[in-house]
């Protein structure tokens, strides 16, 4: 019997764009001899708009934002919003959500939520890895007790920003040293990011920031490559080879990412087997200590003294076929439409154990 997919994709967040694009490779790669794919499109203002039953693939972005005006709001039953049909039945139901939301409301944990109680099952991490991921202060909070190195960094929230600006500009140049990147803690897809080497630069990249977050975190430059992994898994992940992001720019932004092409990824990275095994043993640790599953793209830094610092992990990284973390797969022996089988057999392996829960007191 075809599994029924739901592909919940677009989302009122500045990462939009990156998830209708990661929608459509997904439809290009799923088999449709396996499963019966169903679009669910979250328009910007937060709409909710179910389509019809996909019968082959979607060439184009457009053809995933649809306009369907009895349902542009999502309905006091959302489970029937989500089955296959307007009733909803053990037989109309969608056997598993396949979240591509980047970004808040859909990356970090609220959708998630939404789906547990709900009782659906659904790819990628749960409410606490994709709250805690999205977070980077609390995900560093938690990598420092894990015992993971990380680069030195100063956090605060817009309320503390304005209320002292000479406190926190003074504690910065204390803490830190020249460059520094400042950062939205709760944004994706080097959205929000600049780059500071003076006190100026610093000012304008903290306003900048703060468009898109109310908690900014300013992090210390290092001088080293750039290198990810691949996790997956649930209780027993694995580790992809590692690949690195040579940016042609001076970081790796949002243009460089999805735009214009400025970005070299080298697959498999050179690193000595020392290296490459404690790049492995960190990303399990890092994976572990969030309690993810399904999937995870962990960020490092190897200095020239092969130094292994632990940048961040995503935890819904970019999944079209030419982001990283399905090459990285790509290379390890796991081709893209296998991987999101994969994918799927793990949020049912998953969904499957919390079932075995007992939720009475007899």
């Amino acid at each position: 019997m075809k599994k029924r997919i739901g592909l919940l994709y677009g989302g009122k967040s500045a990462e939009h764009e990156v998830s209708l694009s990661t929608a459509r490779a997904v439809t290009q790669a799923l088999n449709f001899d396996e499963y019966d794919v169903y679009p669910i499109y979250i328009t910007q203002e937060g709409e909710w708009r179910k389509g019809v039953q996909l019968l082959a693939p979607v060439e184009t972005i457009e053809q995933l934002q649809f306009s369907n005006p009895s349902n542009q709001n999502l309905p006091n039953n959302i489970s029937s919003f989500l089955s296959t049909s307007d009733q909803e039945t053990e037989e109309n139901s969608i056997d598993v959500i396949f979240p591509l939301l980047h970004g808040p409301n859909g990356e970090d944990g609220t959708v998630q939520g939404l789906l547990e109680v709900l009782n659906i099952p659904y790819i990628g991490n749960g409410v606490l890895a994709s709250s805690a991921g999205m977070d980077k202060v609390v995900m560093k909070q938690l990598f420092a007790i894990a015992g993971l190195k990380q680069v030195p960094f100063v956090y605060f929230i817009r309320k503390e920003w304005q209320q002292d600006q000479k406190y926190w500009l003074g504690k910065i140049e204390a803490d830190l040293l020249w460059p520094v990147f400042v950062k939205p803690a709760n944004l994706g897809s080097s959205v929000g990011i600049s780059k500071a080497s003076n006190s100026k630069e610093l000012i304008e990249a903290i306003e900048f920031a703060l468009k898109y977050d109310r908690k900014i975190i300013v992090e210390q430059g290092i001088k080293a490559r750039e290198i990810e992994m691949g996790v997956l898994g649930n209780d027993t992940p694995k580790c992809s080879v590692p690949g690195e992001i040579k940016p042609l720019k001076e970081f790796y932004d949002y243009q460089a990412k999805y735009i214009d092409g400025s970005t070299a990824m080298i697959i498999p990275a050179e690193v000595s087997q020392e290296v490459e095994a404690e790049l492995i043993d960190n990303a399990i640790k890092a994976f572990k200590v969030l309690d993810c599953s399904g999937l995870v793209r962990a960020d490092f830094f190897v200095t020239d003294g092969d130094e292994v610092v632990i940048n961040e992990v995503n935890t819904l990284p970019g999944f079209t076929p030419t982001s990283m973390f399905p090459l990285l797969w790509q290379h390890t022996g796991i081709k893209y439409s296998d991987l999101i089988d994969q994918l799927i057999e793990l949020a049912i392996e998953r969904h499957a154990e919390k079932q075995q829960l007992n939720y009475t007191m007899d």
